[in-house]
């Protein structure tokens, strides 16, 4: 058995990356939410100057990582690797935003939880000692994420009550070894759990299980429970999925709602945006992290939270077919100080 891992998902790094510095975009809407003042930038249209959604996607991670290295007083040179992922098709959004860094680049697909997925790449990465820094960035953009997994803004489709809202958003964090602190501790990669749902307007009923199969691993492997952290996240189970996550717990006679909440309910205000069940999309969790969370983690208002983007790994030529929606979610602990 390897010294780094306990039980059978989780890894302790033995030298724990330091988040370093983070830097994050957003559009209009998001802009108009509760975590207004977390963001770094707030785009007006949507469209970030360029002419296409989909080249507005690829700005939006240029200029999520130009504001991340910036903080640092950094330059792209001085990362040893890129690790970056989008929804769309062949992660175009991420591999043009890198064209220019010159960075040795790693091009993620987990769906809505690719920035957890970057997130423990980067940290097995840094305490391996293959690197001294390493830069994480995901995003997410509505209109480009309508037209490829649903229909065209044009079609004016209603959308059901469970549907969420694609965020519009991209976050970057750049990661450090040494430090002291905000510190990834342990990492929890997730295991693909389809329970047969078929229906892409109720993403967090299909992800709801994926995630409480990785906190419960996560639970199991490091001898820790629910009240050990001050915050656990999940990504984008919005209103719906969050309850079943907790409805799942309550059967086990865990309660986890003193301590839990989701990215896809914090990043919009429900009573005064349409957006049905919540936030979704790779950049809600993204957004939300390098806003919201690692603040209150640099203030010491949350000593240790328990991180877990979700996704449904599904495609529209699997959903056309018929084929359910596989989930995963990946659990990041991360502890305000390295001595916490």
């Amino acid at each position: 058995m390897s010294a780094k891992k306990t039980g059978q998902q989780t890894a302790v790094l033995a030298s724990p990356p330091t988040i370093l510095c983070a830097g994050n975009v957003v559009g209009r809407m998001e802009g108009e939410g509760p975590l207004a003042a977390c963001f770094d930038y707030v785009d007006q249209d949507d469209t970030f100057g360029e002419a296409t959604w989909e080249q507005s996607e690829r700005a939006m991670q240029q200029k999520a990582l130009a504001l991340a290295l910036q903080k640092g007083r950094l330059t792209a040179r001085q990362l040893d690797y890129l690790f970056a992922g989008d929804l769309l098709n062949q992660c175009v959004s991420s591999s043009y935003a890198a064209r220019e860094q010159k960075i040795p680049f790693f091009g993620l697909y987990g769906a809505c939880s690719t920035f957890g997925e970057g997130l423990i790449l980067a940290s097995m990465a840094l305490d391996g000692g293959f690197g001294e820094r390493a830069g994480v960035v995901v995003s997410s953009h509505f209109c480009t994420a309508e037209r490829q997994y649903r229909t065209p803004l044009e079609y004016g489709c209603q959308r059901t009550p469970t549907a969420q809202w694609t965020v519009t958003g991209a976050g970057a964090v750049i990661l450090q070894r040494g430090g002291d602190g905000p510190c990834i501790t342990h990492v929890t990669p997730g295991k693909i759990v389809d329970k047969g749902i078929t229906d892409t307007n109720n993403m967090g009923a299909a992800m709801a299980p994926a995630a409480y199969d990785t906190l419960c691993a996560h639970f199991q492997d490091t001898g820790r429970g629910p009240d050990f952290y001050n915050c656990i996240v999940t990504g984008d189970l919005g209103e719906l999925g969050g309850e079943l996550l907790c409805e799942l717990f309550r059967r086990d006679g865990v309660d986890l709602s003193p301590s839990y909440t989701d990215c896809g309910r914090l990043i919009f205000d429900s009573r005064r945006q349409d957006v049905h069940c919540g936030g979704s999309g790779c950049g809600c969790s993204a957004s939300v992290f390098t806003g919201y969370l690692l603040r209150e983690l640099r203030a010491g208002r949350i000593k240790h939270l328990l991180f877990c983007p979700t996704g449904a790994l599904h495609s529209p030529t699997t959903a056309f077919q018929g084929e359910s929606i596989p989930g995963i979610c990946h659990a990041v602990a991360v502890s305000a100080r390295r001595d916490g």
